[in-house]
């Protein structure tokens, strides 16, 4: 039976250098079940080590968790990567850490912290999380459906780090599966601002770097079951599935 799902598909954790330090594990599973969220995707800059820990932490409460990551393109274009598996996650991870140059200065960009279910603290890592990688946006987005993955394009409306305040345009043979629309402007607002957009799906997400504003902005995405591939299913509107605008 198809049913909504309360999703906010771009919430980061500890890990991403911009981010709050108390956005760990059991933290932000709290906060989705408290905000009623179905599923959540964890989506820090360019790395994905305590993807598996909200997983873990998420288990038996009944709020769904799709392992991801917020990869930042050679051109600085933000692409979030959703996938079913921590596996499938992990491919991408070594591809991005192969070309991701750099270290962390801690006391500019902030702390990157790696923090287990338990909420105890693992290690920091020392990677330049916040920069941009050496992959173009065509190659992070091929990479992305080769592992069974769905590439959406971050915060559109956005001038900083997205495609169009990039690009100014999103070029044609960089098949997205979807556009992401930061909550400050909203789908509905979004499909009168961009209406040559009109052939993609939009989400809405929260993108969030502070524990309250998760749930901020959410997709209500109609799915028979909380998966990837129902999710581009729905993006596709097909056999019923769809995303409520």
């Amino acid at each position: 039976m198809i049913r909504e799902f309360r999703c906010d598909f771009h919430v980061h954790t500890c890990l991403s250098p911009c981010a709050d330090l108390d956005l760990y594990p059991r933290a932000i599973v709290a906060m989705s079940l408290a905000k009623r969220l179905d599923i959540i995707a964890i989506c820090d800059h360019n790395a994905s080590e305590n993807v598996p820990y909200v997983m873990k932490a998420a288990e038996t409460t009944g709020l769904t968790v799709f392992a991801g990551m917020e990869i930042t393109s050679s051109e600085e274009v933000h692409i979030l990567a959703l996938f079913d598996t921590v596996e499938n996650l992990c491919t991408l991870q070594d591809l991005v850490y192969r070309h991701l140059p750099g270290e962390n200065d801690e006391a500019y960009f902030g702390c990157q912290a790696i923090v287990n279910d338990h909420d105890e603290v693992e290690g920091l890592s020392d990677r330049l999380l916040i920069g941009s990688t050496e992959l173009p946006l065509q190659r992070i987005v091929d990479e992305i459906h080769a592992q069974n993955g769905i590439a959406i394009a971050a915060h559109i409306d956005r001038e900083s780090f997205s495609i169009l305040g990039q690009l100014g345009f999103i070029p044609e043979n960089i098949p997205l599966d979807a556009l992401e629309i930061s909550s400050r402007t909203g789908i509905a607002q979004a499909r009168r601002l961009y209406p040559e957009l009109a052939g993609f799906a939009f989400i809405e997400s929260s993108d969030s770097h502070v524990i309250g504003d998760i749930g901020k902005g959410i997709t209500r995405a109609f799915l028979k079951e909380p998966t990837t591939n129902e999710l581009k299913m729905a993006f596709q509107k097909k056999e019923g599935r769809y995303i409520l605008e």
